[in-house]
């Protein structure tokens, strides 16, 4: 049998008994013949807990040392897994991001992997053993600093660690039993979907879907690492993302694989930005130069009276602030007239292959949000997503108006979500 990487998320590492759960099923992976490595989150809340400590401490914590700080969370979820383990019976070592040999930039709080080098990983396996390895979390190739890799970051380093070790395959425990059709805390009657490609979950992903985070499909899909999504809490076979559905299985492709919504973004119009050329350009670099992601943008015909046009787009909330103040510095030479902030928006995507290949899908989509009642604010397509702004309180009314009009909608029980984060 060959080597598995297991990722356990903090809802089912979240208390003892939850550890204890997770150990059995680590032990039954190695009696089955397989090497197992095992990255883990940190215990239910406790990443929120200590950046709330942080705060109460320092409104603006050094990210060196926040960095040292919020990485003691997942040390301890290893290090107790590992006692769990052993009282089964079975040899475990626990290893911090470093140790694993999880190397990255050294951009604090949000660094990226650079490399892999999993000799003490290997060691350990050659063994006998069962390697624990700490998620979220690295060393900077540069100042052999501590760092963390941001959202998802747990996700991305198992995936990075199945790809430096050749696994079969890299199972993502959480507390559902897979990847819905919708996120089932909102539409109670979702679809769980048995096989997905990476194209179309990387959009799901990037369509604010929480069950994967885009970084670790991507690393995935570059490097074509299986993932199973799986719940912790059962013993359900949950749903594969690959590029081809496994084993003899042949599953085809659904036309639409399901909706996702995002309500953790803002949106910015520059107004009144003169029509010509190296405007939008200016606008971009300076929101660039913050190191700010953007996501859907938007630009108004331009007035003929004025020569002005707006300019609209959308970004975390987080970085609203931030947005605001690097435009505001660059008015005078950009020469728009205002700026509009509003975090009270909400994104509804429809995520499919085959809406390439199938005409009237976007005309239905836009009717389900018309019958529902839901004004659309800014609209943004590829070939395989619509995505649309809405008020963040039409959000969940659209997300069940779309799935419904699809036909996603399961005839069976209702999906369940274990301990109730849905991750």
């Amino acid at each position: 049998m060959g080597l598995v990487v297991q990722k356990y998320g903090g809802s089912s590492v979240a208390d003892a008994e939850g550890i204890k759960r997770v150990a059995k099923r680590i032990v039954e992976a190695k009696q089955n013949g397989h090497q197992v490595v095992v990255v883990v989150s940190a215990m239910g809340d406790t990443t929120d807990e200590l950046i709330e400590l942080a705060e109460q401490v320092s409104p603006m914590p050094a990210g060196r040392e926040f960095d040292m700080l919020l990485t003691a969370g997942e040390r301890i979820s290893m290090a107790l897994l590992a006692m769990a383990i052993k009282n089964l019976g079975h040899e475990a070592q626990s290893f911090t991001g470093s140790q694993a040999g999880v190397i990255t930039d050294s951009v604090h709080n949000k660094a990226r992997i650079i490399d892999v080098t999993p000799g003490r990983i290997r060691t350990a396996l050659d063994e006998g053993n069962i390697a624990i390895v700490a998620g979220f979390q690295g060393v900077s190739q540069d100042k052999k600093d501590i760092t963390t890799l941001g959202r998802g970051g747990s996700d991305t380093t198992a995936v990075a660690l199945a790809a430096a070790l050749d696994a079969e395959v890299c199972e993502i425990y959480t507390d559902v039993d897979g990847v819905f059709t919708a996120d089932p805390r909102v539409v109670k009657k979702a679809r769980k979907i048995d096989w997905i490609s990476f194209e179309d979950m990387l959009e799901l992903a990037s369509s604010g879907s929480k069950v994967l985070l885009h970084r670790c499909v991507e690393y995935a899909r570059r490097y074509n690492i299986p993932i199973h999504v799986r719940s912790s809490f059962s013993g359900l076979q949950g749903t594969w993302v690959s590029n081809e559905p496994r084993g003899d299985r042949k599953v085809e492709q659904a036309i639409i694989s399901g909706v996702a919504h995002d309500t953790s973004e803002a949106k910015i119009t520059v107004v009144g930005v003169p029509d010509k050329p190296g405007e939008a350009a200016a606008i971009f670099r300076a929101i660039a130069d913050a190191e700010i992601n953007i996501d859907m943008v938007v630009q108004n015909v331009s007035a003929a009276s004025t020569g002005l046009t707006d300019i609209s787009f959308t970004l975390p909330k987080t970085e609203g602030r931030k947005a605001i103040d690097a435009l505001e510095k660059q008015k005078a030479a950009i020469g728009f007239e205002s700026l509009r902030y509003d975090d009270q928006i909400g994104k509804i995507s429809l995520v499919g292959a085959g809406m390439k290949t199938n005409p009237g899908v976007t005309a239905s989509f836009f009717e389900a949000l018309s019958n529902a009642g839901v004004n659309i604010e800014l609209i943004s397509t590829s070939e395989i997503r619509i995505s649309v702004v809405t008020r963040a309180d039409d959000v969940n009314e659209a997300v069940r108006a779309v799935h419904t009009a699809f036909g996603l909608d399961s005839d069976s029980a209702e999906a369940v979500v274990y301990g109730g984060t849905g991750r």
